[in-house]
């Protein structure tokens, strides 16, 4: 048996696959030669006489090709050959050409020389096969190399959270150059139930990044199979991992592959999508993280969600319909040849489980063009998307189980949706994919506006009297509410009668997860008014950070004002839900931002205590392709308004540009984070 020279450093650089460097196996890309030499030894080959055969396997599917003398090779078919005028008798240079829509896996090949009908040598090799933006007659091609840089070879990201008014940028390591990285993501698919069940056919579907994209949605909860997470959304997390303390995908796949594929504890939505990111740029997919701002989960397909509030402001939980302040999934890059019309491009897929497609729980491809068009008569679970991005929401005042006041908003729900922007570390604005907008421009500049202005909800009520409109409420966030300030608001009051009014005036504050409804009350304040004719009064109103500082973690604020007519019991709500937002821990490089290869670099992280209490906590620092593993350090008490600085050493092994970030979680379960680009670049 000889050995083949899989000309590692050659390939990897041909197909861009160098950042998996570290593989014990060749990886390449379909749709474009690699190289392989064959060296013979003492009897070199003759061309006369001598015929040189492939066999590629994949499982139990195989192809078995001679090798031709040329240099020409086909997208549609798996080929071999050598140049003619290259040929070296002596050491024989070999090139395989897998079709450009050839199934990804993990393939073994075996090489034959024949003389005169006899075997004279045999040798056999293995190599990974993933997708090729970079061929244009692959499926997954995409048509810009920055972007191609950006959806497939950026190994970090930023997870858009909060609300659409105050967003909050969470750093995430993508690490799909990791150690046993790729090694997990192929796993998954060989783990998956349509591989368990009919494995040829699986193979042969793998071919199809629509099928690809679904099965990687379904892998990536476990509620049907073997998946990499389990989904927590209570305040348990005890047996597991809180899902704010995860930071990077190889932490996750690593355990889960270590486990023996048992799902890791726990993910929620942003989780789910980053992992199933990590798994899709591996693969060879474009891929890229997307957050829709007040998403809404329509049980019922009617494309209405109902919210109820008490007559004291009161948020009710009564009904299966929600509104998620965010919701985040992934888009995929690929052409649909299964539906008609231009419906190529992004896809949008939803790994978390929400709702069965096809009996399991996965979602899309959907079309971000079909969604946009309404077209719910194709696939895949374009009706559920569609409702998360325009549903209508019917805001309900109930007193002694009876409807005083009635509100309807068209616009609450998906008024941002964005993602990170192609080779810059900030937020950008894809509404206009999902929406007919009157221009892109003018909604990243109105989606500025409202950040800055904290513009909220204004309710009129609803009365008995057809088209009488008596009073109006508004209430706003004077500035962005920050951690150990005073939450700093006002109620505009409007009397639009020529008669003066005695109004009852109830604010209520509860606190809210991202996803679920608000629990008990932890700030009210009641009074009653009084409004001169046609009158516009303005209510100044705080709340002190003792009196919310329950609010912890990525949970957000549901403050609603209720106006009582105290002659006619006529009502009108005001609401807004906010979040407050963190500080950032601050990271200085040692000698700027621009870093060598291969030679320690040093770095602090500095977090500054907000907060009105001493505060403690584990910092850990991590960086892919900058340190291996995590770097943890002891954070101990921190009196208000005091400082802390650790100094770090990372190690680059890679150039580009790479995230160095840090997360400091502290007693009472708060994440705060930071990171700092760095460019690597050889000496």
């Amino acid at each position: 048996m000889h050995k083949v020279d899989l000309e590692i450093s050659e390939n990897l650089e041909r197909h861009r696959t160098a950042g998996f460097s570290g593989s014990k196996t060749l990886v390449v890309r379909r749709g474009d030669p690699f190289k392989v030499s064959l060296p013979l030894g003492t009897r070199p080959y003759d061309p006369s006489t001598d015929t040189l055969w492939v066999k590629v396997l994949l499982g139990r599917l195989y192809v078995l090709m001679p090798v031709t003398l040329s240099t020409k090779f086909s997208l549609c078919r798996w080929g071999a050959f050598m140049d003619p005028d290259s040929l070296n008798p002596n050491n024989l240079t070999i090139f395989i050409s897998a079709p450009a829509s050839a199934s990804v896996g993990q393939y073994k090949f075996k090489l034959w020389v024949f003389a005169k009908g006899k075997t004279t040598v045999c040798a056999v090799g293995k190599f990974i096969l993933l997708c090729n933006p970079w061929c244009q007659a692959d499926s997954v091609y995409i048509p810009f190399e920055d972007q191609r840089e950006e959806y497939i070879h950026n190994d970090s990201c930023l997870l858009f959270m909060g609300t659409a008014k105050n967003i909050v940028s969470r750093p995430w390591s993508l690490d799909q150059f990791e150690p046993y990285v790729l090694e997990a993501c192929l796993n998954l698919l060989n783990v998956s139930p349509h591989h368990q069940h009919n494995r040829r056919k699986d193979y042969l579907n793998r071919s199809n990044p629509v099928y690809i994209s679904r099965v990687v949605s379904a892998m990536i909860n476990c509620e049907d199979d073997r998946g990499v997470l389990k989904g927590n959304w209570s305040e348990d997390f005890d047996d597991g991992v809180h899902p704010s303390k995860w930071t990077g995908s190889s932490d996750i796949l690593r355990r889960w592959a270590k486990s023996g594929y048992h799902p890791i504890k726990y993910g929620q939505c942003w989780v789910y999508a980053a992992v199933m990111c990590t798994v899709m740029r591996v693969l060879g997919i474009p891929c890229r993280v997307v957050t829709n701002f007040n998403s809404a989960h329509d049980t019922n397909g009617n494309l209405v969600i109902e919210e109820f509030y008490s007559e004291t402001g009161q948020k009710l939980k009564s009904t299966k319909d929600s509104i998620w302040n965010f919701h985040v999934w992934v888009e995929c890059w690929m052409t649909r040849k299964d539906l008609e019309g231009d419906l190529d491009g992004w896809q949008i897929l939803d790994p978390t489980p929400q709702k069965r497609s096809g009996g399991v729980f996965c979602c899309g491809p959907a079309p971000a063009k079909a969604i946009k068009e309404r077209r719910v008569d194709l696939f895949y679970d374009i009706p559920f998307v569609y409702a998360e991005v325009n549903a209508d929401v019917h805001t309900l005042v109930v007193s002694k189980g009876r409807v005083v006041s009635r509100s309807v908003d068209k616009d609450r729900v998906g008024p941002l949706i964005c993602t990170k922007a192609v080779g810059l570390p900030r937020m950008q604005n894809v509404t206009g994919d999902y929406k007919h907008v009157k221009s892109l421009t003018s909604t990243m500049s109105s989606n500025r506006s409202s950040m800055s202005s904290n513009r909220s909800s204004v309710s009129e009520n609803s009365t008995p009297r057809r088209g009488t409109k008596r009073l109006a409420a508004l209430l706003t966030l004077d500035k962005t509410p920050v951690a150990g300030t005073s939450i700093l608001f006002a109620l505009k009051v409007v009397n639009r009668q020529s008669a003066a009014k005695m109004m009852k005036v109830h604010l209520n504050a509860q606190t809210k997860e991202y996803n679920n409804s608000p629990s008990e009350t932890f700030w009210e304040a009641h009074k009653v008014i009084e409004l001169a004719p046609l009158e516009v009064k303005v209510l100044k109103q705080q709340i002190l950070p003792f009196q919310y500082e329950d609010v912890v973690g990525d949970n957000l604020v549901n403050l609603a004002a209720v106006l009582e007519d105290m002659v006619t019991q006529e009502r009108v709500l005001a609401f807004e839900e906010f979040n407050i937002a963190n500080p950032q821990l601050v990271i200085e490089i040692e000698g700027g931002e621009t870093v060598a290869v291969n030679k320690e670099q040093a770095a602090s992280v500095t977090f500054t205590n907000p907060f009105c209490h001493p505060v403690s906590g584990l910092l850990s620092v991590s960086g892919s392709s900058l340190i291996k593993g995590h770097a943890n350090f002891r954070m101990f008490s921190l009196r208000p308004g005091g400082s802390g600085k650790q100094r770090i050493n990372f190690l680059p092994s890679m150039k580009g540009t790479k995230m160095l970030q840090a997360s400091l979680t502290l007693s009472n379960k708060t994440t705060i984070t930071g990171f700092k680009m760095v460019t690597v670049r050889h000496v």
